[in-house]
């Protein structure tokens, strides 16, 4: 009878800890679908390339103040090519995604680059670290795929640029690599430091865009909001709730899980700038929730997914 327990318990420490991961990076992507959000709010004449870079300045200031007060950002060396593969498909993803939104529009800029990241994470989960998704990811991230695509555009009006798109492609890319790239420098450092260290490299890697750009929006207190509010808690808060729960949350299914970012900036657009979802889109918002509760009731009863 104590055998039988002792296994149940055994077996019960992975899964919570997989499900506890599972709603950290769900906690994430909700704060990442508020960022769409804020930035309709900002001043006028606003450039996505600085708000991109300004989210990555502030983000990664305060992220290393937080990983500082916490103890630092530890003893040992960091892997160069990990570091440098980690903040420069962040710095990446930023040029690539903002750009390809503004050539193809949000619709098919969103939908290419979040729904072919976990596709090429899942790819890369397995080369690199022998990953294996497994059915459940599988079933959940081509629910949570049709979703997203009736999501994103049922609204109508979808135009496509084969730039905008390749583009949109190298962000999913992108996204997925630095994940990956997240996950390998995570063991023996603690979330905050690794993310520190991140974001201020992909920070300085786009401070020459701050010198191409106009920033006289900054000065108004409306866009000090908006970008304190993106970097501090859709960057810095968001990313270390990321990084925790990537810990124990294959990258596949990291990447699956953070489809919830659709989801949740669709749902705001309609409480708060006042968008309307057609019948096609809403009906993506249940295969979006279907998709993302197989994969986390799935994480709540395994070891890995």
């Amino acid at each position: 009878m104590d055998n039988q327990a002792e296994k149940t318990t055994v077996v019960a420490a992975p899964a919570a800890r997989n499900a506890g991961g599972a709603l950290l990076v769900l906690a994430a992507a909700t704060l990442w679908g508020t960022s769409g959000t804020s930035q309709a709010l900002a001043p006028e004449g606003v450039s996505p390339w600085s708000v991109g870079a300004l989210r990555l300045l502030v983000g990664g200031a305060a992220l290393m103040l937080l990983a500082v007060l916490k103890g630092g950002l530890g003893k040992g060396r960091w892997p160069f090519w990990g570091t440098l593969a980690a903040g420069g498909f962040v710095a990446i993803y930023q040029l690539t995604f903002f750009t390809a939104v503004s050539r193809t529009g949000v619709a098919v800029g969103t939908l290419v680059a979040i729904g072919s990241s976990p596709v090429i994470a899942g790819i890369l989960g397995f080369v690199v670290r022998g990953e294996r998704p497994g059915r459940a990811w599988g079933i959940a991230t081509v629910l949570a795929l049709a979703g997203c695509s009736l999501l994103v555009t049922g609204g109508g009006g979808v135009a496509i640029d084969v730039v905008g798109v390749l583009l949109a492609l190298g962000a999913g890319t992108s996204y997925a690599c630095y994940t990956m790239a997240i996950k390998v420098l995570l063991p023996g450092r603690t979330s905050e430091a690794v993310m520190a260290v991140v974001f201020c490299l992909g920070a300085l890697l786009l401070a020459p865009v701050l010198f191409m750009v106009d920033l006289h929006w900054v000065a108004q207190p409306r866009g000090i909001g908006v970008v304190l509010y993106l970097g501090v808690v859709v960057t810095a808060v968001s990313y270390c709730l990321f990084a925790m729960g990537l810990r124990s949350v294959p990258v596949a299914s990291a990447v699956t899980l953070s489809l919830a970012e659709p989801l949740m900036a669709a749902l705001l657009g309609i409480l708060f700038l006042g968008e309307r979802l057609t019948p096609k889109a809403l009906a993506g918002i249940p295969l979006l929730f279907a998709g993302l509760a197989v994969l986390a009731y799935s994480m709540s009863g395994k070891r890995a997914v």
